[in-house]
């Protein structure tokens, strides 16, 4: 499922120097316009638990955004730049079988986590993807969880769901990667490597309604959708620092 962000923070240190410069939403439209492709893998008799999806495409994105091949003069370099430069779109389609052996050789990143698989792709063009990821189901998926989460972590951050919305699986996992970029762009280097040395802990939770209420007036970075796929624009995410990884200015309560 596609999704496309616009970026609220009231949050105010510096970014780290690989962060994009905050753009006119003018010139953001006016630019090259790029998609971040995630592939999950579902095969039919072993379907991944939806929140451990979620996850693990966030975890897949930070790991896109953190490999070497995405900074400096890597070879992903150039791609990522110009997809961060436009609007910040991801892209969610499914595969299985000789579909995801297909898609995985590819150059990519595969991330797994409990029972998820996600595969994350250097930007590519909007209108032009490869014809093994171009194929591929991007509407419809859905997953469950087997039984209820539990509390999310308190190490790492967390990134909330607006209880307000209704979304597709590949749509929340879109918007959860969303919420993993902004908080990523938030923080220093250090912070940023100390994160990644301990393989990006991070949950995804659906908030209270009430708690809602209280996070988007926060300060925290909130992903904002443009509207284009299953919901209205408006507010999605919410991404709460942890207490000794991506360290936001924090909420919860002890």
């Amino acid at each position: 499922m596609s999704s496309t962000e616009t970026h609220s923070t009231g949050h105010t240190e510096t970014p780290a120097p690989a962060a994009p410069a905050r753009r006119e939403e003018t010139d953001r439209d006016a630019a090259p316009q790029f998609v971040l492709p995630l592939v999950v893998r579902l095969e039919k008799t072993a379907p991944p638990a939806r929140t451990d999806a979620l996850e693990t495409a966030a975890r897949a994105v930070l790991v896109l955004l953190s490999d070497a091949r995405s900074l400096g003069e890597g070879e992903w370099a150039a791609a990522v730049r110009d997809w961060q430069d436009a609007r910040i779109r991801k892209v969610v389609r499914r595969a299985r079988g000789a579909e995801w052996r297909r898609a995985s050789e590819l150059p990519g990143i595969t991330v797994t986590g409990d029972s998820a698989e996600v595969r994350v792709f250097p930007p590519v063009p909007l209108d032009g993807w490869p014809k093994e990821l171009a194929k591929l189901q991007v509407s419809g998926t859905e997953l469950d969880d087997p039984e209820p989460p539990g509390a999310p972590g308190t190490e790492g951050p967390v990134l909330w769901l607006s209880p307000e919305l209704k979304m597709s699986a590949g749509k929340s996992m879109a918007q959860a990667g969303h919420g993993a970029q902004l908080a990523w762009w938030e923080l220093s280097e250090p912070e940023r490597a100390a994160w990644q040395a301990a393989g990006f802990p991070l949950s995804v939770r659906t908030a209270e309604p009430d708690r809602w209420a209280a996070l988007i007036r926060s300060g925290l970075p909130v992903v904002r959708d443009a509207g284009f796929t299953e919901i209205a624009p408006g507010n999605t995410v919410v991404a709460e620092g942890g207490s000794r990884f991506c360290p936001l200015r924090p909420l919860r309560q002890p």
